[in-house]
Order: C-alpha cells, then sequence, then structure tokens
C-alpha cells in the first residue's frame, strides 16, 4: 500500500466475511470433520472495498441497510479484524459508533471520559485540561456522577459525542448515533462538527441524512449489499442510492456505465430532450405507490426540474422548481383538473394547487388528447424528505371525480443551508439597528 502522507485512512481490498450454519450444531460438525466438509456459508458484509480518505477531508458512506457502512467503520477503528485487505490509518482517531461502545456501564460518567481518554492515549493530566470542555458540551448535570446504566440514550449520546469530539481528534468517525439527540443537540454536534473540520480534522461519516450528506460532505462513497457501488460529489451519489432505494437497478447501471470515473466529478445533467425516453425514468419513481381511478385519464409521465432545468428528485431551498405532468386521455372530459400535493412522511399535507385555484382552466378534452401541465413555484419548504402526489380529477353531474391519482409516487429531498423553525420558510427580512440611549448622546 502507498506510504502517501496526503491519506488519513486507506482501505484496500477489504472483504470481511462470516460463516453462516442452518443449526448450532453444525458449526460443531465443522469443526470435528476429518475430510474438513463444510458446513456453513460464507456471507460477504464486505467484498473487496477500496478507497481512500484525504487528511482534512469529509466523506460520508450511505447506502441501505445491510449494505456494510457500520462493519467498515469498525475495521478501520479496529473493533473488527477483516478477513482480507489492509486498512491504513495516519493518526489518531476518536470514534463515535453505537451506543455503549467502549463505555463501562458501571463506571460513572466522569470514570468513562478518563477511562476513554487513556484508551486513546492522552494522560491523566490531558484529560484533566479537556474534563471542563467535554462536561459542559454534554451538558447532562450531575449524572455525569452517576453510572452510566443510569442513563436515557439521549444522556448517553450526549456524553459520547462531547468525549470523542473535544479530544482535538486527526480523524473523527461518526455513524448513526446522532440521530438519537434532540434536534437541540444534533444541531450543536454539527457545528462542533464544523468547527472541527475548519481546523483540518479529518471526518468519516455514516448517515441516513441526505441533507447533512450534500451540506458537510465533500466526497461520499456509495455501498450496497457489501459491494463498493461508486464515489463522487455528494449530489450525484444520492441520486444514486435514491434508485438504489426505488429498486431501479437496471437505470444504475446504465447510470455507472455513463460515469467516465469515480474522482468526484459531476455527470452532465440528464435533459429528457437529450436523453429521449420518459421523464419519469431519470428520477426516483415510488415503486409502492397508490394509483386508482375511473380509467378516463391516465398520468403517463411526470418529473421534477430544478432552477437549472435538471430533472432530479434533489431540490434547492430557496430556488424555483416545476412539477411537470404529461396526461393522456381516454375518454371525452368536460373540464379536467390537475393537481399536485406535496406532504410529509407522516402524511401530512403541506402545500398543493391545481389547475382550477390557479385559474388555469382546460376546455373540453376529447378521447385521444394529450396535455402537458407544468407548476412551477419557489422551494420554501425546510430541508427534509417529503413525498409528492398528484392527480387528475373534474366534476361530473356535480359529483367531484377522480380519472387518475398517483399517491406518493415520488420523493422530494429539499437540501437548505439555513433552516428556520416550522414547515416552511417565511423569507424574513431582518434588520437590526443600535440605537444610542440619552445617556450616551450626553
Amino acid at each position: 500500500m502507498s506510504e502517501d502522507t496526503e491519506y488519513a485512512i486507506q482501505v484496500e481490498d477489504v472483504s470481511k466475511i462470516y460463516k453462516l450454519y442452518e443449526k448450532p450444531i453444525d458449526r460443531l460438525k465443522e469443526s470435528l470433520s476429518v475430510t474438513h466438509k463444510n458446513y456453513h456459508r460464507d456471507f460477504f458484509a464486505l467484498n473487496d472495498i477500496s478507497f481512500q480518505v484525504r487528511k482534512g477531508e469529509t466523506v460520508g458512506i450511505i447506502g441501505t441497510n445491510g449494505s456494510g457502512k457500520s462493519t467498515i467503520l469498525k475495521i478501520i477503528t479496529g473493533v473488527l479484524t477483516p478477513t482480507s485487505g489492509s486498512v491504513r490509518v495516519t493518526g489518531v482517531i476518536s470514534a463515535l459508533l453505537e451506543l455503549g461502545a467502549g463505555f463501562n456501564m458501571d463506571y460513572t460518567g466522569i470514570e468513562n471520559v478518563y477511562m476513554n481518554g487513556t484508551m486513546m492515549g492522552f494522560s491523566r493530566k490531558q484529560m484533566d485540561e479537556k474534563l471542563p470542555d467535554i462536561l459542559e458540551f454534554a451538558d447532562i448535570g450531575d449524572f455525569v456522577n452517576q453510572p452510566v446504566k443510569t442513563y436515557s440514550s439521549g444522556m448517553f449520546v450526549r456524553l459520547a459525542f462531547a468525549l470523542a469530539i473535544n479530544v482535538d481528534p486527526e480523524i473523527l468517525i461518526v455513524d448513526e448515533a446522532l440521530s438519537v439527540g434532540d434536534v437541540f443537540f444534533q444541531s450543536k454536534c454539527y457545528r462542533r462538527m464544523e468547527e472541527i473540520r475548519r481546523n483540518g480534522t479529518t471526518i468519516l461519516m455514516v448517515t441516513h441524512d441526505m441533507g447533512s450528506v450534500i451540506k458537510y460532505c465533500d466526497r461520499v462513497i456509495l455501498l450496497n449489499k457489501g459491494n463498493f457501488i461508486a464515489e463522487g460529489a455528494p449530489g450525484k451519489m444520492v441520486d444514486l442510492y435514491k434508485k438504489i432505494l426505488a429498486n431501479q437497478m437496471e437505470d444504475l447501471e446504465e447510470e455507472l456505465q455513463e460515469m467516465n470515473d469515480f474522482s468526484g466529478g459531476m455527470m452532465e445533467p440528464k435533459h429528457v430532450s437529450s436523453h429521449g425516453g420518459l421523464m419519469k425514468e431519470h428520477i426516483t419513481i415510488n415503486p409502492s405507490r397508490t394509483e386508482y381511478g375511473n380509467g378516463k385519464a391516465e398520468i403517463y409521465d411526470m418529473g421534477l426540474f430544478d432552477e437549472r432545468g435538471n430533472l432530479t428528485n434533489l431540490l434547492l431551498k430557496g430556488e424555483y422548481f416545476v412539477i411537470r405532468e404529461k396526461i393522456r386521455f381516454l375518454d371525452t372530459i368536460e373540464a379536467p383538473i390537475f393537481t399536485y400535493t406535496i406532504k410529509d412522511k407522516k402524511g401530512t399535507d403541506l402545500s398543493g394547487t391545481n389547475t382550477m385555484f390557479e385559474g388555469a382552466d382546460v376546455r373540453p378534452v376529447k378521447k385521444g388528447d394529450e396535455y402537458e401541465v407544468d407548476f412551477r413555484q419557489k422551494m420554501t419548504l425546510q430541508g427534509g424528505e417529503y413525498l409528492l402526489s398528484m392527480s387528475c380529477t373534474g366534476f361530473e353531474q356535480g359529483e367531484h371525480t377522480v380519472y387518475h391519482r398517483l399517491y406518493d409516487v415520488a420523493n422530494i429531498t429539499v437540501i437548505s443551508n439555513k433552516n428556520t423553525v416550522g414547515v416552511y420558510d417565511m423569507e424574513s427580512e431582518v434588520r437590526v439597528t443600535r440605537k444610542d440611549s440619552e445617556d450616551a448622546k450626553n
């Protein structure tokens, strides 16, 4: 492996194989077998993984559950030994992996801080100097003097993260543990991570929060079922990850073939005009969507376009975007209405409109007609994950009639550099003026 000091972490051809047995007795049979007969099958948690992380770089590892993300972190930190391959780490690692890793549940919070500091190579005197900052960051009060087995999961992660991030690590490795803390503590952690990132700390993080991946990471590594898929710019890798989530493996393979390399460059935007085909082939569509209607109309294609005209599920807060629907009519309809609705993950309607509300009435349509409808608006929702529904409806003999409705047909990931309170941003303009007192004037 290269001795290049440019890299903080070098992972080369790493595999982790577990032996799976049908029955517990099979393990004994295999160990006693004179003919060395196998009673197991090999499970590749990681299969020949290679990547490098430069010093001072923030790299994210993403993938579905079971893709090997946590396994590779444990191998890098020395918690697990690879079956084959090698890992080279240059620098002192501070790791926040699973809750409880490295903590003795019978020790108090302070005792665990000193114990873990010693394991990381710090002297008692050095930990004495760091302790005030750690306790201030954790902010769990007198519980620091209680056994950690009495802690809530929130208190536990506060102390664990406070320790990991306040020992001036050269390399910080963070797994999903942050998802346990409340939103205020998460915000505090990310601000601190940004500070140490600016100071040159190398950060390797695993998270399911795609907003954080795009906001904080310089580069992203995508894994799936223990295999390396790609690495590159965060936005591109998140797009590929969405295809895996939607089980669009053929589209994923096609995109990987089109990518010249995995050096972090973005591919050219996919415009339907240059690539042909349907819009929905170039974004992530929900394979488990619900759809119904009386069959008089069909929404046969749909797309999401960002401000630059790219087809994508990733939209930036504060920018304009377009929802486009293409409808084919299979019967004559007097006055069709085209709609869209954006909901949160709990199913609450957050926003939406239709051609009737907007005064864009459509005159009677005939069987065989096709229409294209664009809804253009500014994205003011907070950063997060949302669901898009759309429909073609109308009124017949005074009764509301659904011709075709698609529930939760696609996801929308909103990326934000500034989230305010609540569901959407009112785009306040703030002015602060210092007023001198009468005493100061005299």
